[in-house]
């Protein structure tokens, strides 16, 4: 359920379920033309499909967002497009990111509630999210 601060985790999930049920197909193409008279049967097919895919994921989407949340939301949008609408609407500016990483890195302490190679574990996951952020850190400053 998308809370409003929980976007990154929102899309993995909605992506992981619309393609476990091979629902994605709205997500990963664009709108195929409209078939016609002239359009063959695979023409036909294939946009019925992404037609489905489209019209499932929107629900999907929707069903899954909390419903103050909903209001000022595109309606005549295809998937793609909707979910690109939520991105920028909820996008997380990288340089804050970044800097919340790096306070979490510099403030953490241990304190015996984990084991010490948990504690090393999660520094290192922190490093490995800020190098996504093209900040590099020596191992020296992570272990110590």
């Amino acid at each position: 359920m998308l809370t409003g601060s929980n976007f990154k985790r929102w899309k993995q999930d909605i992506e992981f379920a619309l393609g476990i049920v091979d629902m994605d197909l709205a997500l990963r193409e664009d709108e195929p033309a409209k078939p016609n008279d002239q359009s063959t049967a695979d023409q036909k097919t294939h946009y019925a499909k992404w037609e489905k895919s489209n019209r499932l994921s929107l629900i999907a989407m929707k069903r899954s967002i909390a419903e103050h949340l909903i209001s000022g939301l595109p309606e005549d949008t295809n998937a793609r497009q909707f979910l690109e609408a939520m991105g920028e609407r909820y996008r997380v500016s990288d340089k804050a990111e970044a800097g919340n990483l790096l306070s979490e890195l510099t403030n953490m302490r241990y304190d015996a509630t984990m084991s010490v190679r948990e504690f090393i574990l999660k520094m290192v996951h922190i490093q490995s999210k800020l190098k996504a952020h093209e900040i590099v850190l020596s191992e020296n400053y992570i272990v110590h």
